[in-house]
């Protein structure tokens, strides 16, 4: 079992190092050359800049069983699909029962972007967010470890 995250963007990169190091977990940082993340206790590992270049690597790299973290539907899907775990930056897990509707959410808002429409951006990102991440990881962390044991 690995962890790995999609860092490019990714608002709690500390946090999830510090639990993969505290459940003793290799964790894995992906990004593009221009977002350099460099941590103790883990491996990143850094793609040309493009298109998916970091989601496409980091799907290459899964296994069945281990934890990725995105805050994109479209990797998350195929990280489902190899029989992972996907968690997002507000704690809130990815599954075979939602993902088709966030997907389809995604396709509609891509629909009025196209046609002129504008969204708001995000909020600043808060202490509950951060909680909520680390409380939900630290969790599945703990849940996937202990199928892994079992086995």
């Amino acid at each position: 079992m690995k962890i790995y995250i999609d860092a490019d963007g990714c608002p709690v990169v500390d946090m999830a190092v510090k639990i993969a190091v505290k459940h003793n977990v290799p964790c894995i940082i992906l990004c593009d050359t221009s977002h350099r993340i460099e941590k103790e206790n883990v491996r990143t590992i850094v793609v040309d800049k493009g298109a998916d270049s970091v989601d496409l690597r980091l799907v290459n790299l899964l296994e069945k069983g281990d934890i990725a973290i995105t805050q994109d539907y479209g990797l998350a899907a195929m990280c489902l699909a190899k029989a992972a775990y996907v968690i997002n930056q507000d704690g809130k897990e990815y599954t075979s029962d939602n993902i088709s509707g966030l997907l389809e959410f995604r396709a509609i808002h891509k629909k009025i972007r196209r046609s002129g429409g504008h969204f708001k951006g995000m909020p600043k990102r808060t202490e509950v967010q951060n909680k909520a991440f680390e409380k939900s990881f630290d969790e599945l962390v703990c849940h996937v470890t202990e199928l892994f044991n079992g086995r």
